[in-house]
């Protein structure tokens, strides 16, 4: 029901408004159109002012922020991402809430401690060599992880008996028509 029609059973008791004429319908109309318009923004407001609704300018506000933007790009998986970023704290540098962090940005990347001191390793699982939009997710990466640290990033490929195994001969490549890059990343 919309706000003139609210208007009209409101208001239909009052003595000028008992017939619904032409200018009273107007009026209510014009007072209508105005409330809905309102009603409409009060919504969107409610909707974008808390990150577990937001879906567009509330993302948005709420960015700029942030230094880094998150790398998701659907409304659910920003909002999980910018989560993982706010809930960022003098607490969170444990090795478990850096990568529970890093999985709320939505990267495919895991951290883990090396047995050297102030070392740690960043593995990009199921992604084979260096992931696409590498140098946005470094940055992002040593945001999250704390500055005192070195960071190695290890990769991976391909190996030898992988290839020997998957095609057994130069010619089964060849006739895959392959380059190197394409090559080096087949290991599934």
């Amino acid at each position: 029901m919309s706000h003139a029609q609210r208007l009209w059973e409101l208001l239909r008791p009052l003595g000028p408004y008992r017939a619904l004429g032409k200018y009273t319908a107007g009026e209510l109309a014009g007072e209508g159109r105005a409330l809905d318009g309102a009603e409409e923004q009060l919504e969107s407001l409610e909707r974008e002012a808390f990150l577990d609704t937001a879906e567009d300018w509330g993302l948005e506000r709420i960015e700029e922020l942030l230094v880094r933007r998150p790398v998701a790009g659907t409304p659910q998986g920003r909002r999980k991402a910018l989560a993982a970023l706010l809930r960022i704290g003098g607490d969170s540098f444990t090795l478990a809430a850096v990568n529970d962090n890093l999985k709320g940005c939505g990267l495919n990347a895991v951290v883990s401690e090396t047995a050297d001191p102030g070392v740690v390793e960043v593995r990009f699982p199921d992604v084979p060599g260096i992931p696409d939009g590498y140098g946005t997710l470094r940055k992002i990466i040593e945001d999250i992880l704390p500055c005192h640290l070195q960071v190695d990033y290890v990769y991976w490929y391909i190996t030898w008996a992988m290839v020997e195994e998957r095609f057994g001969t130069w010619g089964a490549i060849e006739a895959g028509g392959y380059t190197w890059e394409q090559l080096e990343k087949l290991v599934r």
